[in-house]
C-alpha cells in the first residue's frame, strides 16, 4: 500500500516549488533529491507563477514569512488552483503571532489546499482562529494522547470538512484525515524534535508525495508521514551506535530517505485506520 506510493513518487520524480522556511531551506532540498523529487525554490512576486506553472505540485511554509513573501504565496497559490496542482499548507508557528495566525487564516480563505500540515497547536489555532504555541512547537497542553486521540480524530475530520483540505496533525502520534477517513500513525523518534527542520523536510516531502499520487492523495501523506517517521527511527539507530549528535542525526535521516524502499516501509510502518 505505501510503497507504491512511494514507488509512484520515484517513477514520476515530481518538481515541488517551494515558498518556505530560510532557515531550513537547503535541507528541504535535499530532502525532496533523496525521496527521487526535484526542488525549486522560488519566492519573488515576479516569478512565482511563472514557476508554479511548470511544477507539479506547490509547497507553502510561513516559517519565516515576511511583508516580500506574503503576496508571492498567494500569487503561486492562486495559480496552482487554476491549474489544479496540488498545493500544502504548513501553517508554521500559528497562534505565535497575529501576522502568523491572520496570513496563515486568509490562505485557507482564498486558496484551496489539498493538504495542511502542522503540529497540534497550528492547527487547533487555525480551526478555533486563536490559539497558543511554543514558539513554532506544540504547547504541551495540547498533546495528542492515547486518552484524547479518539476526540482528536473527530476534531480532525470535523476540520478536514470545513476546509476541504487532508489534515494532517504530526507529533508523538501522527494523524492524518480527511472527513470520513483517518490513519493513525505511530513511527518516530523523540530526537527527531531536536533538530530544526524536521517539519519544514516532511511538508516538502510530502508536498511530493501527492504530486506523484493524485489519485489517493489521502494515502500518500499518510505514507510519506510514515516514511519520514521509519527514517527517523532508523537514523537514531545510527547515531546510537556510532555516538553521534543532532547534526549528524538529521543527515542521517536525508541519508535513510535516499536508501528507503518500499519494503522497508511497509515492514517497519506502524498505523492504523480510523
Amino acid at each position: 500500500m505505501f510503497s507504491e506510493r512511494l514507488e509512484n513518487l520515484r517513477k514520476n520524480t515530481p518538481l515541488v516549488h517551494n515558498i518556505t522556511n530560510y532557515v531550513t531551506v537547503n535541507d528541504c532540498a535535499n530532502i525532496l533529491l533523496a525521496c527521487g523529487a526535484s526542488p525549486i525554490m522560488a519566492d519573488d512576486s515576479e516569478e512565482v507563477e511563472d514557476i508554479t506553472s511548470i511544477c507539479s505540485a506547490l509547497n507553502i511554509n510561513i516559517g519565516t514569512l515576511n511583508k516580500n513573501t506574503i503576496p508571492s504565496m498567494f500569487l503561486a497559490g492562486k495559480k496552482a488552483n487554476e491549474l489544479h496542482h496540488p498545493i500544502i499548507l504548513d501553517p508554521v508557528g500559528a497562534g505565535a503571532s497575529k501576522l502568523r495566525t491572520e496570513t496563515a487564516q486568509k490562505l485557507i480563505d482564498e486558496i484551496k489546499f489539498t493538504v495542511i500540515r502542522g503540529n497540534i497547536s497550528e492547527i487547533k489555532t487555525l480551526a478555533r482562529g486563536n490559539g497558543t504555541t511554543k514558539g513554532v512547537d506544540a504547547d504541551v497542553a495540547d498533546k495528542v494522547t492515547e486518552e484524547n486521540l479518539d476526540s482528536v480524530i473527530k476534531f480532525t475530520k470535523e476540520f478536514a470538512k470545513k476546509t476541504g483540505a487532508i489534515i494532517a496533525i504530526t507529533g508523538v502520534i501522527d494523524i492524518v484525515a480527511d472527513d470520513k477517513k483517518a490513519y493513525v500513525l505511530r513511527n518516530g523518534n523523540t530526537m527527531m524534535g531536536k533538530i530544526t527542520g524536521s517539519g519544514c523536510m516532511l511538508t516538502a516531502m510530502t508536498a511530493a508525495y501527492i504530486a506523484a499520487n493524485q489519485d489517493n492523495s489521502l494515502e500518500a501523506v499518510a505514507a510519506s508521514i510514515c516514511a519520514m517517521g521509519v527514517c527517523g527511527e532508523r537514523a537514531f539507530d545510527k547515531i546510537q551506535k556510532k555516538h553521534g549528535g543532532n547534526s549528524t542525526y538529521r543527515n542521517y535521516i536525508i541519508d535513510e530517505i535516499y536508501n528507503l524502499d518500499g519494503k522497508t516501509l511497509e515492514e517497519c510502518a506502524r498505523y492504523e485506520i480510523r
